[in-house]
């Protein structure tokens, strides 16, 4: 595995398994929200977020986390593995209170610069409303790629542990 992609709710825990398959197997890691995010939490231009994507997705190893749906082809198209993180949604709202009180003022480090942990209840809406919002885009894709590329469905906290702690992994 030299490119694999990680998708999931807010909260399903993308960057931090992001972290620990770029350790373990020595891949570099890309988090999507600084291309999506500019410092100040300034959203980027399209075209800029297209631009930073695609220079990513080129490199030969990546292990790259995030949901933008719309970069979910281009980011497919070049992964050995997906991995959908299919977390309950109440577990993703209490890891998300977690990390705002975690990062209270700080920005975490798969965040981009100068974007402090913040919560609102716009952004805790969009969490609660993932599972009928995004998760159907999210299965959509494990389908249209099931039998070209390795796809992983994991739905629970017990079934991540499983799937790092699996030797085809090392």
């Amino acid at each position: 595995m030299q490119r694999i992609m990680i998708i999931g709710g807010p909260g399903s825990g993308k960057s931090t398994l992001a972290r620990d398959l770029g350790a373990r197997l020595g891949l570099p890691v890309v988090h999507f929200d600084p291309m999506f995010w500019a410092p100040g939490w300034v959203q980027r231009d399209r075209a800029e977020t297209a631009a930073l994507l695609l220079a990513a997705v080129g490199q030969d190893s990546w292990v790259m986390d995030g949901n933008h749906s719309e970069s979910y082809e281009t980011r497919a198209a070049r992964a050995d593995m997906i991995v959908y993180l299919d977390l309950p949604r109440q577990l993703r709202v209490w890891r998300i209170l977690k990390r705002r009180a975690r990062y209270h003022r700080q920005t975490r480090p798969d965040m981009a610069a100068n974007c402090p942990e913040r919560l609102d209840w716009e952004f805790l809406l969009c969490v609660w409303r993932w599972h009928q919002t995004s998760r159907p885009k999210a299965l959509a894709l494990l389908d249209r790629m099931r039998g070209r590329t390795l796809t992983v469905h994991l739905t629970s906290p017990a079934q991540v542990r499983r799937f790092l702690a699996q030797p085809v992994l090392t």
